[in-house]
C-alpha cells in the first residue's frame, strides 16, 4: 500500500482491528475506523477519523467507505457475547452491508478477516486453503456465510481477499487468555486434554497485521492462511510458557471426553465464558500450512508459539493492575468473568496430578 492510501478499518476498536490500525498508521496511511465501541484507546497514535456506529447501518457504512482505497473488515461478534442471533446478524448481515457499500464506492481492495472456525475439525492436523469448509458451531457457520458473501461479491467484480488467522495472541489480547495469564501469575496448574498431544498453532497480532497489509497490496481475490511457524503440541506450548513465567505452574492432563462434555454443558448453561468452539477445539489438532501466504505475499511470521505467548504474558504482567480494574471494551481487549472456571485450579490442586 505505497504510496499512502486512505484505509477504512471496521472493528478498529477490537484487538485485531486496533493492531491493524496501529500497523497502517505507522506505515503512513490515512486511517478511518468504524466501530460501535465508544472511546477506544489505540497502541500508538489515534486514527484520523473515528465513526461510532453499527456495521449494519447502511448509511453510516456508505459514508465510511466513500473515498476509501482499502477496507479491512475486522468486525466480529464473537461467541463470548452469547447472543447467537446478534452474532449471526453482525457477522453475516454486517458483512453484506459492508461489501455492498465497498462495491458501490468503487473501493480498490477489501481484506476480510475470517476465522479457522469455518473449517470445524479438519481431516488433517495441518491444512491448506482448499480444505473443506464445514463449520461445527454457530460462530463458524456465521463466518463461513460471511466468506461466501465475499466470494459472491468477488464474482461481481469486487476485489476482496479473505485472511484466516489461527488463534490470535499478542500484547493486549485478553478475553479467555486473561484467564490463562492470571492462573500463570498465581502459579496455578494449567489443564490440557488427553495429554495435550494435539497440534496447535497461534499467530502474533503483529504478524497478522503484516499479512493483512500485504494482502491489501496484492490485487485479485484470494484466501490466505496465516499462523506461527512450526506448530507445537498444546502441552509443549503451555509447558514453555509455564517455564517462562517461573511461578510454579504445571501442565496437567484431564480426560478429553469428560472435559469436553463439561465444557459444552457449562457453556450452554452460561456458567463458563468458553464458547462451543473452545470446547470443540481445545483438545483437537488444527494448524495452517502458510506456504501460500509466504509465497504470494512475501510474508514471514516473526514469532513462533513460544515467543508470542511469552510476549503476551509479559505484557499482561506489566498492565495487570489496569487490566483487572478495566472493562467495557471489546471482549478480546477486556478481562472476562471466569464463572465455573474459577473453581478449576482448586479442583486440579486436590486431584492426583496427571502429567502429560
Amino acid at each position: 500500500m505505497h504510496p499512502a492510501h486512505t484505509c477504512l478499518v471496521t472493528g478498529g476498536a477490537g484487538y485485531v482491528g486496533a493492531v491493524v490500525v496501529d500497523h497502517l498508521l505507522r506505515a503512513g496511511h490515512g486511517v478511518r475506523v468504524l466501530d460501535r465501541v465508544a472511546a477506544p484507546v489505540w497502541a500508538a497514535q489515534a486514527p484520523d477519523v473515528y465513526l461510532h456506529g453499527d456495521i449494519r447501518d447502511t448509511r453510516l457504512v456508505a459514508t465510511a467507505c466513500a473515498g476509501a482505497d482499502i477496507v479491512v473488515h475486522c468486525v466480529a461478534h464473537v461467541p463470548l457475547h452469547r447472543d447467537l442471533a446478534e452474532m449471526y446478524s453482525v457477522n453475516v448481515e454486517g458483512t453484506r452491508v459492508l461489501l455492498a457499500a465497498a462495491q458501490a464506492a468503487n473501493v480498490a481492495k477489501v481484506v476480510a478477516v475470517s476465522s479457522s472456525a469455518v473449517l470445524g475439525i479438519p481431516d488433517r492436523p495441518i491444512v491448506t486453503e482448499d480444505a473443506p469448509v464445514r463449520p461445527m458451531d454457530p460462530y463458524g457457520e456465521a463466518k463461513a456465510h460471511a466468506e461466501a458473501l465475499c466470494r459472491e461479491h468477488a464474482a461481481r467484480g469486487l476485489d476482496v481477499t479473505v485472511v484466516r488467522p489461527r488463534t490470535v495472541v499478542g500484547p493486549g489480547r485478553l478475553g479467555i487468555f486473561q484467564i490463562l495469564f492470571e492462573w500463570l501469575a498465581q502459579g496455578r496448574d494449567l489443564p490440557v486434554l488427553g495429554g495435550g498431544r494435539n497440534v496447535y498453532q497461534f499467530v502474533h497480532g503483529a504478524d497478522l497485521a503484516d499479512a493483512i497489509s500485504r494482502a491489501a497490496r496484492r490485487p485479485g481475490p484470494e484466501t490466505y492462511h496465516v499462523g506461527a511457524p512450526e506448530p507445537t503440541t498444546m502441552t509443549e506450548a503451555l509447558t514453555a510458557l509455564a517455564q517462562h513465567a517461573g511461578t510454579g505452574s504445571r501442565v496437567v492432563s484431564l480426560p478429553r471426553r469428560p472435559a469436553e462434555w463439561a465444557m459444552r454443558a457449562t457453556s450452554r448453561l452460561g456458567l463458563s465464558p468458553l464458547g462451543a468452539y473452545h470446547a470443540l477445539m481445545y483438545g483437537r489438532s488444527l494448524a495452517f500450512d502458510t506456504a501460500k501466504a509466504r509465497r504470494e505475499l512475501g510474508w514471514t511470521p516473526a514469532c513462533d508459539n513460544h515467543a508470542l505467548l511469552a510476549d503476551a504474558y509479559d505484557a499482561y504482567l506489566r498492565d495487570r493492575a489496569v487490566v483487572l480494574a478495566s472493562g467495557g471494551g471489546s471482549v478480546h481487549r477486556s478481562p472476562v468473568r471466569q464463572g465455573v472456571l474459577a473453581w478449576l485450579p482448586r479442583v486440579l490442586a486436590v486431584l492426583p496430578a496427571v502429567r502429560p
